[in-house]
């Protein structure tokens, strides 16, 4: 009989409802007072008192406006969590309204997150903050009580869980406009033991670039790891984000999300019936697994029926594509938006025809991406794979699908247009690589592995992209990176399997030894080719020019590795970044990529353990054993028997 002591659980939660009943409102004595009843004072009580009816009358529950003249005009801004019911969100700002008249009686500046019912946001000021970052001032609270479980296991889970939700809500909710408070917002759930849970919830305002919005919430959470590290949960707040955890739901964000439970551990019973089993139970247990062996053989055969028929031929037509929700171009639009497909518009050659830019009538610059119409069967089946896995995402660093052409003689997909070209096309050119320092180096590194995290782990499906390569890496204005080429991409239902294919498709220089000598795949072929991808960026060369310099028949993984033992992995830098860059990070960039290149499949890191080793200093590397050498293979560059690229780019790519 399990036996729970009520008390520790009694003083767990009095310690946490005392812990949120705290006044949240932040009064600012930097910028100035004023005096009552003055006509900044009037202001500020006539914006704030309309604040609650106008943030509850908008649909996605955010407010914001300014009332008067300079130097009396005055900034407001409120919001409420999304699924807020109208009343609490109502009596939540008007609540947080009061005690911010009541307590900053004469700063021209304040905010507060408060929350009991819900959460909601208010702030006011005497100078615009909208669109804008504001980290300070901060304000944390934190539960006194310590965590119980072993704290090595419970920080790998709230490390990774907290890396996820940055992800979640810093990249946007697909649909969510500027005037939505859901718009960067997640709250979620995980399971540190089988009975006990965390909680989290971030949010930042709606106003914010997802930069802005990733670099607020990473400050809160780093603010707490610095202060409360072991405790029992706690909350940052920030003009612009808020983060709060804890071991139990709060603010009714969790009423609709569920979660994994954690794995059982096996149950003892007292006295000695545990030792026997009658007959019947006997012959129960061996008729329960003939039957399961039975269903196993079936749903074998069933799944070999259908990877056979997948082989032969993945798609029998592109009209399927059609059931998609992207928008569908007609081809007298996108023939008006490329100028007739000019060549001053040609952006470069994609895997199956050619790439062009151009304009819809409302202004809006797209990439289109036009099948060649003498591209064989493969192709067809890469450009309808590619829409129907693209049109299943939504995050920023993967290129976003606006629609497709699909007309009997014109099969035409649309991306947005990303200015700046694929990475290849300014990493490999010595007259352009300089312009990457290794801050936006490292800044790529770093993006790309949360979109490939995206893609194996936090999208609705698991998706192995199987031709991750730098031409396949888009950078738009910013240098933000965006992966783009899911031609080749395969849907799995679970991201350990090891899956294998006849056809083996990809680029050679960036394929895992296990997938191009055996035609195993799995979601570590590629964190093998984001390992090649890592050393590409930092080096600045080609993996294949490796093939034609060294007569040992070398590669970059083999050059890095060496590099490693040898103790000099700084001569693997970019001379053009080699002086300035910050020489310990680097380090660390090229041991991530060496664990990621490992010959063993199960040696190479998980995408959250890799992004938590980019993010946070104080994890410890494990040791990495000998990379997977990558075997030169010579083939008639007119074979077909796989499909491959050579790994040279022709130009500037788009996708």
């Amino acid at each position: 009989m399990c036996r729970i002591s009520l008390f520790p659980l009694l003083l767990s939660v009095l310690v946490t409802f005392s812990f949120i009943s705290v006044s949240g409102q932040i009064c600012l004595n930097t910028t100035g007072t004023f005096r009552p009843n003055t006509t900044y004072d009037s202001n500020r009580r006539l914006i704030l008192s309309s604040l609650a009816s106008n943030v509850t009358s908008r649909d996605g529950f955010f407010y914001n406006s300014s009332i008067g003249q300079e130097p009396d005009r005055v900034y407001a801004m409120g919001l409420c969590i999304p699924g807020a019911q109208s009343k609490h969100c109502s009596e939540c700002i008007t609540k947080a309204v009061t005690d911010m008249i009541q307590n900053c009686p004469n700063q021209t500046e304040a905010f507060s997150w408060p929350g009991t019912e819900t959460l909601c946001m208010v702030r006011y000021a005497n100078s615009s903050f909208f669109g804008s970052m504001n980290l300070e001032p901060n304000s944390l609270r934190y539960n006194t009580g310590n965590i119980t479980i072993n704290m090595s296991e419970f920080e790998r889970i709230w490390d990774a869980f907290m890396i996820k939700l940055i992800d979640t809500a810093s990249a946007g909710r697909s649909g969510a406009s500027s005037s939505s408070s859901g718009k960067y917002y997640a709250a979620d759930i995980t399971s540190l033991t089988t009975f006990q849970r965390v909680y989290a919830l971030m949010e930042c305002t709606p106003d914010l670039s997802p930069e802005n919005c990733e670099a607020c919430l990473r400050a809160n959470v780093r603010r707490y790891q610095e202060c409360c590290r072991g405790n029992q949960g706690g909350v940052a707040r920030r003009p612009s984000c808020f983060f709060r955890w804890d071991l139990y739901p709060f603010l009714g964000a969790f009423d609709n999300i569920s979660t994994k439970a954690a794995p059982q551990q096996p149950l003892t019973g007292d006295g000695d019936d545990g030792d026997s089993l009658s007959v019947g139970a006997i012959v129960g247990i061996v008729a329960a697994i003939i039957v399961i062996v039975l269903v196993l053989l079936a749903l074998a055969f069933v799944f070999y029926r259908r990877r056979k028929s997948h082989e032969e031929v993945d798609f029998q037509s592109v009209d399927d594509i059609s059931t998609t929700h992207s928008l569908q171009f007609d081809f007298k639009t996108i023939e008006a938006a490329t100028d007739k497909f000019s060549s001053s518009n040609r952006l470069g050659q994609g895997r199956f025809g050619e790439v062009y830019k151009g304009i819809l009538p409302n202004g809006t610059e797209v990439a289109v991406k036009r099948l060649s119409k003498t591209s064989g069967q493969c192709a067809l089946l890469e450009f309808k794979n590619e829409v129907l896995v693209v049109t299943k995402l939504q995050h920023r660093h993967i290129v976003r699908l606006l629609g497709c052409c699909l007309e009997p003689e014109e099969k035409i997909i649309v991306y947005e247009f990303v200015p700046n070209n694929s990475l290849d096309y300014l990493l490999f050119d010595p007259s352009k690589q300089g312009q990457l320092d290794w801050t936006m180096r490292y800044k790529i590194i770093t993006g790309i592995a949360r979109g490939i995290l995206y893609l194996q782990q936090d999208s609705r499906l698991i998706i192995i992209h199987r031709d991750l390569k730098t031409s396949n890496i888009l950078l738009d204005a910013d240098i933000n990176p965006k992966i783009t080429g899911f031609g080749m991409a395969r849907i799995t239902m679970a991201d350990q399997t090891l899956e294998n294919t006849s056809r083996i498709v990809g680029t050679y220089g960036y394929m895992s030894p296990e997938y191009a000598l055996h035609g195993q795949f799995s979601t570590k072929s590629d964190v093998y080719s984001f390992g090649v991808l890592v050393l590409e960026i930092i080096i600045g060369k080609k993996n294949s020019s490796f093939h034609e310099t060294d007569s040992n028949g070398s590669n970059l993984v083999t050059y890095a590795w060496k590099l490693w033992r040898n103790g000099s992995p700084l001569e693997l830098v970019d001379p053009f970044v080699r002086e300035s860059c910050d020489s310990s990070e680097v380090v660390r960039c090229i041991h991530i990529a060496l664990l990621c290149v490992q010959e063993n499949p199960m040696d190479r890191p998980t995408l959250s353990t890799i992004i938590l080793m980019l993010t946070s200093n104080t994890i410890t590397l494990p040791v990495p054993q000998q990379p997977g050498f990558f075997v030169q293979i010579t083939r008639d560059q007119n074979s077909s028997a796989v499909d491959l690229e050579s790994g040279q780019s022709t130009g500037p790519l788009v996708s």
